[in-house]
Protein backbone atom coordinates (compact mmCIF):
# COMPACT_ATOMS: atom_id res chain seq x y z
CA UNK A 1 0.00 0.00 0.00
CA UNK A 2 1.23 3.33 -1.20
CA UNK A 3 2.80 5.98 2.48
CA UNK A 4 0.03 8.21 1.10
CA UNK A 5 -2.96 6.00 1.73
CA UNK A 6 -1.70 4.05 4.82
CA UNK A 7 -3.40 6.45 7.17
CA UNK A 8 -7.36 5.49 5.32
CA UNK A 9 -6.49 1.86 6.48
CA UNK A 10 -5.92 3.07 10.38
CA UNK A 11 -9.23 2.28 12.74
CA UNK A 12 -7.71 5.44 14.42
CA UNK A 13 -8.22 7.39 11.51
CA UNK A 14 -11.75 6.75 12.13
CA UNK A 15 -12.25 7.17 15.13
CA UNK A 16 -10.56 10.50 15.36
CA UNK A 17 -13.43 11.61 13.07
CA UNK A 18 -16.24 10.09 15.05
CA UNK A 19 -14.85 12.13 17.85
CA UNK A 20 -15.32 15.39 15.60
CA UNK A 21 -18.66 14.25 15.03
CA UNK A 22 -19.80 14.20 18.44
CA UNK A 23 -20.15 17.63 19.24
CA UNK A 24 -22.88 18.00 16.19
CA UNK A 25 -25.29 16.06 17.49
CA UNK A 26 -25.39 18.73 20.86
CA UNK A 27 -24.98 21.39 17.77
CA UNK A 28 -28.34 20.00 16.65
CA UNK A 29 -30.19 19.99 19.88
CA UNK A 30 -29.24 23.57 20.30
CA UNK A 31 -30.39 24.67 17.10
CA UNK A 32 -33.99 23.39 17.88
CA UNK A 33 -33.68 25.93 20.61
CA UNK A 34 -31.92 28.98 19.20
CA UNK A 35 -30.74 29.57 15.73
CA UNK A 36 -27.78 31.57 16.89
CA UNK A 37 -25.01 29.37 16.93
CA UNK A 38 -22.53 31.55 18.80
CA UNK A 39 -24.46 31.75 21.60
CA UNK A 40 -23.80 28.07 21.54
CA UNK A 41 -20.08 28.86 21.76
CA UNK A 42 -20.47 31.38 24.57
CA UNK A 43 -22.13 28.67 26.38
CA UNK A 44 -19.20 26.24 26.63
CA UNK A 45 -17.23 29.11 28.51
CA UNK A 46 -19.35 27.92 31.85
CA UNK A 47 -18.96 24.31 30.92
CA UNK A 48 -15.50 24.08 30.47
CA UNK A 49 -14.93 25.71 34.00
CA UNK A 50 -16.45 22.84 35.49
CA UNK A 51 -13.51 20.37 36.70
CA UNK A 52 -15.53 16.90 35.96
CA UNK A 53 -15.80 18.13 32.33
CA UNK A 54 -11.59 17.64 31.85
CA UNK A 55 -12.15 14.11 33.06
CA UNK A 56 -14.83 13.91 30.92
CA UNK A 57 -13.25 14.98 28.13
CA UNK A 58 -10.05 13.84 28.31
CA UNK A 59 -11.62 10.13 28.61
CA UNK A 60 -13.21 10.37 25.35
CA UNK A 61 -10.12 12.27 23.90
CA UNK A 62 -8.13 9.04 25.05
CA UNK A 63 -10.46 6.20 23.73
CA UNK A 64 -11.22 7.88 20.32
CA UNK A 65 -7.65 10.21 19.55
CA UNK A 66 -4.93 7.69 21.12
CA UNK A 67 -6.48 4.93 21.76
CA UNK A 68 -2.62 3.31 22.17
CA UNK A 69 -2.27 5.53 25.12
CA UNK A 70 -5.57 4.15 27.11
CA UNK A 71 -4.31 3.63 30.84
CA UNK A 72 -1.06 4.42 30.43
CA UNK A 73 0.94 6.49 33.18
CA UNK A 74 2.62 8.33 30.30
CA UNK A 75 -0.42 9.58 28.09
CA UNK A 76 0.12 12.19 26.09
CA UNK A 77 -3.81 13.20 26.89
CA UNK A 78 -4.41 13.35 30.66
CA UNK A 79 -8.11 11.62 32.19
CA UNK A 80 -8.18 13.70 35.36
CA UNK A 81 -10.48 16.49 36.92
CA UNK A 82 -9.83 20.33 36.97
CA UNK A 83 -7.15 20.63 39.40
CA UNK A 84 -6.47 24.76 39.04
CA UNK A 85 -7.89 27.19 37.31
CA UNK A 86 -4.86 26.75 34.32
CA UNK A 87 -6.73 23.86 33.77
CA UNK A 88 -9.93 25.41 33.67
CA UNK A 89 -9.55 27.79 30.97
CA UNK A 90 -7.50 25.52 29.24
CA UNK A 91 -10.52 22.79 29.06
CA UNK A 92 -12.54 26.38 27.71
CA UNK A 93 -10.35 26.26 25.00
CA UNK A 94 -10.33 23.01 23.98
CA UNK A 95 -14.11 22.89 24.45
CA UNK A 96 -14.34 25.82 21.90
CA UNK A 97 -11.57 24.22 19.58
CA UNK A 98 -13.20 21.51 19.55
CA UNK A 99 -16.66 22.94 18.37
CA UNK A 100 -15.32 24.70 15.70
CA UNK A 101 -12.99 22.34 13.95
CA UNK A 102 -16.17 20.23 14.23
CA UNK A 103 -18.51 22.40 12.21
CA UNK A 104 -15.57 22.31 9.57
CA UNK A 105 -15.33 18.33 9.25
CA UNK A 106 -18.99 17.90 8.74
CA UNK A 107 -19.76 20.96 6.75
CA UNK A 108 -16.62 18.84 4.88
CA UNK A 109 -18.03 15.31 5.21
CA UNK A 110 -21.60 16.39 3.89
CA UNK A 111 -21.04 18.79 1.00
CA UNK A 112 -17.95 17.43 -0.88
CA UNK A 113 -20.10 13.98 -1.31
CA UNK A 114 -22.97 15.91 -1.96
CA UNK A 115 -20.96 17.76 -4.48
CA UNK A 116 -19.47 14.28 -6.00
CA UNK A 117 -23.23 13.40 -6.29
CA UNK A 118 -24.40 16.26 -8.22
CA UNK A 119 -20.78 16.17 -10.54
CA UNK A 120 -22.29 12.69 -11.84
CA UNK A 121 -26.00 13.58 -11.73
CA UNK A 122 -24.86 16.91 -14.23
CA UNK A 123 -22.32 13.84 -16.00
CA UNK A 124 -25.47 12.38 -17.84
CA UNK A 125 -27.43 15.05 -17.91
CA UNK A 126 -29.24 15.18 -15.09
CA UNK A 127 -30.62 18.23 -13.04
CA UNK A 128 -28.27 18.86 -9.11
CA UNK A 129 -29.71 16.50 -6.46
CA UNK A 130 -28.18 18.33 -3.90
CA UNK A 131 -26.37 22.04 -5.20
CA UNK A 132 -29.30 23.49 -6.92
CA UNK A 133 -27.17 26.70 -7.99
CA UNK A 134 -24.26 24.99 -9.31
CA UNK A 135 -26.75 24.21 -12.40
CA UNK A 136 -26.08 28.07 -14.63
CA UNK A 137 -22.17 26.99 -14.95
CA UNK A 138 -21.95 23.67 -14.98
CA UNK A 139 -23.54 22.22 -18.24
CA UNK A 140 -23.92 18.56 -18.73
CA UNK A 141 -21.02 16.77 -20.05
CA UNK A 142 -19.70 13.56 -19.37
CA UNK A 143 -16.18 14.74 -18.06
CA UNK A 144 -17.88 15.72 -15.26
CA UNK A 145 -18.38 11.99 -13.71
CA UNK A 146 -14.36 11.55 -13.83
CA UNK A 147 -14.13 14.74 -12.07
CA UNK A 148 -16.68 13.75 -9.22
CA UNK A 149 -13.46 11.82 -7.92
CA UNK A 150 -11.69 15.32 -6.60
CA UNK A 151 -14.57 16.28 -3.79
CA UNK A 152 -14.08 12.61 -2.53
CA UNK A 153 -10.51 12.63 -2.24
CA UNK A 154 -10.39 16.15 -0.91
CA UNK A 155 -12.78 14.58 1.87
CA UNK A 156 -10.33 11.80 2.15
CA UNK A 157 -7.30 14.20 3.35
CA UNK A 158 -9.55 16.60 4.54
CA UNK A 159 -10.59 13.72 7.11
CA UNK A 160 -6.98 12.51 8.09
CA UNK A 161 -5.64 15.86 8.56
CA UNK A 162 -8.33 17.17 10.64
CA UNK A 163 -7.82 13.71 13.06
CA UNK A 164 -3.93 14.95 13.20
CA UNK A 165 -5.10 18.54 14.07
CA UNK A 166 -7.60 17.54 16.64
CA UNK A 167 -5.09 15.25 18.14
CA UNK A 168 -2.42 17.90 18.03
CA UNK A 169 -4.54 20.50 19.67
CA UNK A 170 -6.14 17.61 22.75
CA UNK A 171 -2.13 16.98 23.60
CA UNK A 172 -1.58 20.87 23.93
CA UNK A 173 -4.68 22.02 26.04
CA UNK A 174 -5.78 18.54 27.49
CA UNK A 175 -2.10 17.37 28.12
CA UNK A 176 -1.08 16.76 32.01
CA UNK A 177 -0.24 20.06 33.64
CA UNK A 178 3.01 20.11 36.02
CA UNK A 179 1.50 18.91 38.81
CA UNK A 180 0.28 15.52 37.32
CA UNK A 181 3.43 15.10 35.14
CA UNK A 182 5.16 15.08 39.21
CA UNK A 183 2.76 12.85 40.18
CA UNK A 184 3.09 10.56 37.70
CA UNK A 185 6.66 10.63 37.96
CA UNK A 186 6.61 9.95 41.01
CA UNK A 187 4.41 6.79 40.85
CA UNK A 188 6.37 5.60 38.35
CA UNK A 189 9.63 6.08 40.33
CA UNK A 190 7.85 4.47 43.08
CA UNK A 191 6.81 1.18 41.14
CA UNK A 192 10.61 0.95 39.52
CA UNK A 193 11.92 0.91 43.59
CA UNK A 194 9.13 -1.53 44.50
CA UNK A 195 9.72 -3.83 42.11
CA UNK A 196 13.44 -3.99 42.28
CA UNK A 197 12.73 -4.75 45.73
CA UNK A 198 10.48 -7.63 44.75
CA UNK A 199 12.85 -9.06 42.43
CA UNK A 200 15.37 -8.78 45.64
CA UNK A 201 13.04 -10.18 48.29
CA UNK A 202 12.59 -13.15 46.49
CA UNK A 203 16.04 -13.85 45.28
CA UNK A 204 16.96 -13.69 48.82
CA UNK A 205 14.59 -15.21 50.74
CA UNK A 206 12.56 -17.60 48.19
CA UNK A 207 15.94 -18.49 46.77
CA UNK A 208 17.89 -19.29 50.36
CA UNK A 209 14.40 -20.98 51.66
CA UNK A 210 14.90 -23.73 48.44
CA UNK A 211 18.19 -23.86 48.16
CA UNK A 212 17.99 -25.06 51.85
CA UNK A 213 15.23 -27.59 51.59
CA UNK A 214 17.00 -28.95 47.98
CA UNK A 215 20.36 -29.19 50.50
CA UNK A 216 18.56 -30.79 53.43
CA UNK A 217 16.61 -33.28 50.81
CA UNK A 218 19.48 -34.41 49.91
CA UNK A 219 21.36 -34.93 52.56
CA UNK A 220 18.59 -37.13 54.32
CA UNK A 221 18.22 -39.47 51.55
CA UNK A 222 22.50 -39.71 51.53
CA UNK A 223 22.36 -40.18 55.58
CA UNK A 224 20.09 -43.42 55.11
CA UNK A 225 18.92 -42.13 59.37
CA UNK A 226 15.77 -42.51 60.54
CA UNK A 227 16.83 -39.30 63.22
CA UNK A 228 19.06 -37.47 60.80
CA UNK A 229 15.87 -37.44 58.45
CA UNK A 230 13.61 -36.04 60.86
CA UNK A 231 15.61 -33.58 61.69
CA UNK A 232 15.90 -32.56 57.99
CA UNK A 233 12.28 -32.44 57.43
CA UNK A 234 12.21 -30.37 60.84
CA UNK A 235 14.31 -28.20 59.32
CA UNK A 236 12.46 -27.99 55.76
CA UNK A 237 9.29 -27.27 57.50
CA UNK A 238 10.87 -24.18 59.05
CA UNK A 239 12.51 -23.09 56.21
CA UNK A 240 9.31 -23.65 54.46
CA UNK A 241 7.42 -22.00 56.84
CA UNK A 242 9.36 -18.69 56.87
CA UNK A 243 9.36 -18.66 52.70
CA UNK A 244 6.10 -18.22 52.81
CA UNK A 245 5.58 -15.79 55.21
CA UNK A 246 8.22 -13.58 53.01
CA UNK A 247 6.37 -14.84 49.77
CA UNK A 248 3.01 -13.27 51.50
CA UNK A 249 4.79 -9.88 52.60
CA UNK A 250 6.14 -9.35 48.98
CA UNK A 251 2.29 -10.19 47.33
CA UNK A 252 1.30 -7.79 49.77
CA UNK A 253 3.75 -5.04 48.38
CA UNK A 254 2.53 -6.39 45.17
CA UNK A 255 -0.97 -5.38 45.67
CA UNK A 256 -0.06 -2.16 47.15
CA UNK A 257 2.23 -0.74 44.06
CA UNK A 258 -1.85 -1.13 42.22
CA UNK A 259 -2.83 2.35 44.41
CA UNK A 260 -2.27 5.35 43.75
CA UNK A 261 0.83 6.99 45.57
CA UNK A 262 -1.56 9.67 47.33
CA UNK A 263 -3.25 6.06 49.19
CA UNK A 264 -0.16 4.43 49.91
CA UNK A 265 0.88 4.25 53.63
CA UNK A 266 2.25 7.39 55.08
CA UNK A 267 4.44 7.96 58.44
CA UNK A 268 0.88 9.12 59.50
CA UNK A 269 -0.05 5.50 59.84
CA UNK A 270 3.20 4.41 61.55
CA UNK A 271 1.47 3.23 64.36
CA UNK A 272 0.04 0.12 62.65
CA UNK A 273 3.67 -1.25 62.01
CA UNK A 274 4.34 -0.65 65.63
CA UNK A 275 1.39 -2.97 67.02
CA UNK A 276 2.44 -5.07 64.30
CA UNK A 277 5.68 -5.50 65.83
CA UNK A 278 4.60 -5.48 69.07
CA UNK A 279 2.10 -8.39 68.57
CA UNK A 280 5.00 -10.18 67.31
CA UNK A 281 6.49 -9.86 70.67
CA UNK A 282 8.84 -7.09 70.31
CA UNK A 283 8.99 -4.31 72.83
CA UNK A 284 8.52 -1.01 70.73
CA UNK A 285 9.28 2.34 72.71
CA UNK A 286 8.51 4.72 69.70
CA UNK A 287 8.83 8.59 70.27
CA UNK A 288 7.47 11.01 67.58
CA UNK A 289 7.80 14.53 67.65
CA UNK A 290 7.39 17.53 64.92
CA UNK A 291 4.10 17.99 62.27
CA UNK A 292 4.55 14.64 61.07
CA UNK A 293 1.50 16.07 58.99
CA UNK A 294 3.69 18.70 57.11
CA UNK A 295 6.33 16.16 56.07
CA UNK A 296 5.65 15.84 52.11
CA UNK A 297 3.71 12.83 50.52
CA UNK A 298 7.05 11.47 48.91
CA UNK A 299 8.99 12.00 51.90
CA UNK A 300 6.42 10.43 53.83
CA UNK A 301 5.71 7.42 52.20
CA UNK A 302 9.23 6.63 51.88
CA UNK A 303 9.96 7.38 55.43
CA UNK A 304 6.84 4.52 56.11
CA UNK A 305 8.24 2.12 54.07
CA UNK A 306 12.24 2.68 55.72
CA UNK A 307 10.19 2.06 58.91
CA UNK A 308 8.39 -0.73 57.87
CA UNK A 309 11.81 -2.38 56.53
CA UNK A 310 13.61 -1.64 59.89
CA UNK A 311 11.29 -3.38 61.87
CA UNK A 312 10.70 -6.14 59.66
CA UNK A 313 14.85 -6.57 59.66
CA UNK A 314 14.66 -6.53 63.47
CA UNK A 315 12.31 -9.55 63.84
CA UNK A 316 13.49 -11.57 61.07
CA UNK A 317 17.49 -11.37 62.40
CA UNK A 318 17.18 -10.78 66.00
CA UNK A 319 13.56 -11.92 66.93
CA UNK A 320 11.13 -10.43 69.85
CA UNK A 321 13.81 -7.70 71.13
CA UNK A 322 13.46 -4.28 72.54
CA UNK A 323 13.66 -2.01 69.64
CA UNK A 324 13.71 2.25 70.13
CA UNK A 325 12.16 4.35 67.38
CA UNK A 326 12.84 7.95 67.04
CA UNK A 327 11.54 10.17 64.90
CA UNK A 328 11.63 14.24 64.47
CA UNK A 329 10.64 16.78 62.06
CA UNK A 330 13.65 19.36 62.55
CA UNK A 331 13.70 22.57 60.40
CA UNK A 332 14.01 21.35 57.00
CA UNK A 333 15.03 17.09 57.46
CA UNK A 334 13.48 14.26 58.70
CA UNK A 335 15.53 12.25 61.37
CA UNK A 336 14.74 8.66 62.09
CA UNK A 337 16.67 6.52 64.49
CA UNK A 338 15.56 2.72 65.17
CA UNK A 339 18.15 0.66 67.28
CA UNK A 340 17.64 -2.78 68.99
CA UNK A 341 20.57 -4.92 70.43
CA UNK A 342 22.59 -6.90 68.84
CA UNK A 343 21.78 -10.31 69.09
CA UNK A 344 22.49 -13.44 66.76
CA UNK A 345 23.73 -12.43 62.90
CA UNK A 346 23.32 -8.71 62.08
CA UNK A 347 20.99 -7.85 59.33
CA UNK A 348 24.15 -7.45 56.87
CA UNK A 349 25.13 -10.56 57.66
CA UNK A 350 22.95 -12.89 55.68
CA UNK A 351 23.30 -10.54 52.50
CA UNK A 352 20.47 -9.72 52.56
CA UNK A 353 18.88 -6.88 50.23
CA UNK A 354 16.25 -4.81 53.01
CA UNK A 355 19.34 -2.20 54.04
CA UNK A 356 20.11 -2.08 50.43
CA UNK A 357 16.82 -0.82 49.67
CA UNK A 358 16.35 1.73 52.60
CA UNK A 359 19.92 3.27 51.40
CA UNK A 360 18.17 3.60 48.08
CA UNK A 361 14.85 4.91 49.13
CA UNK A 362 16.90 7.67 51.05
CA UNK A 363 18.73 8.51 47.64
CA UNK A 364 15.81 8.79 45.96
CA UNK A 365 15.19 11.63 48.29
CA UNK A 366 18.10 13.15 48.46
CA UNK A 367 18.61 11.73 52.13
CA UNK A 368 20.76 9.30 53.25
CA UNK A 369 20.42 5.75 55.57
CA UNK A 370 23.41 4.79 57.78
CA UNK A 371 23.27 1.01 59.21
CA UNK A 372 25.42 -0.84 61.27
CA UNK A 373 26.29 -1.78 64.94
CA UNK A 374 26.73 0.93 67.16
CA UNK A 375 27.94 1.36 70.97
CA UNK A 376 26.50 -2.42 71.50
CA UNK A 377 23.22 -1.89 69.25
CA UNK A 378 22.32 -2.08 65.90
CA UNK A 379 21.36 1.35 64.56
CA UNK A 380 19.20 2.48 60.71
CA UNK A 381 19.69 6.04 61.28
CA UNK A 382 18.14 8.11 58.31
CA UNK A 383 18.32 11.37 57.25
CA UNK A 384 15.55 12.67 54.47
CA UNK A 385 15.39 16.43 53.30
CA UNK A 386 11.42 17.82 53.64
CA UNK A 387 11.89 19.59 50.19
CA UNK A 388 12.75 16.83 48.08
CA UNK A 389 10.95 16.57 44.70
CA UNK A 390 10.43 13.03 42.72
Amino acid sequence: MHRSLRPLARPGTYTRWLHLLIPIAFVAIWLFIDHRVWVLGLLVVPLGLIPAVRLEEGIQAQLLLTPGERGRPDASIAAAPSATWRDRWRTVLWLEARLMLSGVTIAGTVWLPALSVDLVARGFGGPPLVFGQIAPWLPPHGWLVPLALVPLIIMLACLVQAGNLITFIARKLLGPSATERLTALEERTELLLERNRIAREIHDSIGHALTVAVVQAGAARAAGDPAFTDRALAAIEETGRAALEDLERVLLVLRETGLPASQRPTLLEADRLIESARGSGAAVDAEFSGPLEQVPGPVSREGYRILQEALTNVLRHSGPVPVRIRMAVLGSRLEMDVTNPLTGAAPGGMGGSGLRGMRERAALLGGEAETGPHEGEWRVRVRLPLDTLI
